[in-house]
């Protein structure tokens, strides 16, 4: 069933909570109220979606896929112990986002047999961190700044290198000089750190039901796998590794498998 009622519920409490606000577009997030449930399974396209349990309701907060069809729709399948599953459908706004043309070294561009081995070996550690589920119970997901300075509006960009279109830039990418502190914007577990092809210096951390955050092109990296870290916890220093034009974090958020803007969870 489709309901705008729900939707505008959602999107008015995500205005007085720490929540975000229901966003839905391509790289957005869709925020539905489910009423008179126990604690609802929510799933998007096969994936687990996070729900919220808000002053004793629960709230459904969906990423929606840069590659989504917009206009269009899309289906959240929920269910609940001793109740029948139902459907709840919901719109899916036109966003247009803009092009950016970058230089880096041609090795980025057009990598050897070598690099693509390891590029592909690191896509499925990347990969299986960004997906992950960890169980757990949620009342906000409002981020903190993981560092000071200025922030992109790059979320989305469709990128071109050395003239070269490839796949849409899926985080925030906020300046700082090299070395500034980099810390954890919320609760978490590492799932997993590395120097990667492509991102550098890598940190990624779990906040609970598929809410993952990813740190790139670092110039130290100060936690450990498995390492449990606190909201303000100093997880890094900003750095120029990876594919870079100069020293700057990349930070990227993830719902249900999905990249979603970053500027859509920052409390400021």
């Amino acid at each position: 069933m489709r309901s705008v009622a729900l939707l505008l519920a959602a999107a008015f409490a995500a205005r007085a909570l720490a929540i975000p606000q229901h966003s839905p577009w391509p790289g957005g997030i869709a925020v539905l109220r489910i009423p008179g449930m126990e604690r609802p399974t929510v799933t998007v396209d096969g994936n687990n979606a996070l729900v919220l349990d808000v002053d004793g309701e629960w709230l459904a907060v969906i990423g929606i896929p840069l590659d989504q069809a917009a206009p269009g729709t899309m289906t959240a399948i929920v269910s609940a112990p001793h109740e029948p599953a139902r459907e709840i459908e919901f719109d899916i706004r036109q966003n247009d986002y803009e092009e950016q043309h970058l230089n880096v070294d041609r090795k980025y561009v057009d990598p050897n047999p070598e690099q693509l081995e390891r590029i592909f070996a690191e896509r499925d550690i990347i990969n299986a961190a960004l997906t992950n589920w960890r169980d757990a119970t949620l009342s906000a997901i409002s981020l903190d700044a993981p560092v000071g300075g200025r922030r992109s509006s790059s979320f989305g960009l469709r990128r071109f290198f050395n003239g070269e279109p490839r796949s849409p830039h899926k985080g925030m990418d906020i300046a700082a000089v090299t070395g500034t502190e980099i810390k954890a914007p919320m609760d978490g577990m590492v799932t997993a750190t590395g120097d990667y092809y492509f991102n550098g210096n890598t940190i990624i951390i779990d906040h609970g039901q598929g809410f993952i955050s990813l740190y790139c092109h670092l110039s130290e990296i100060d936690v450990q796998e498995g390492e449990r870290v606190a909201a303000g916890t100093v997880i890094g220093k900003v750095g120029a590794t990876g594919r870079v034009t100069g020293a700057h974090l990349h930070f990227a958020t993830y719902l249900n498998g999905t990249a979603v803007d970053p500027a859509l969870l920052l409390a400021d």
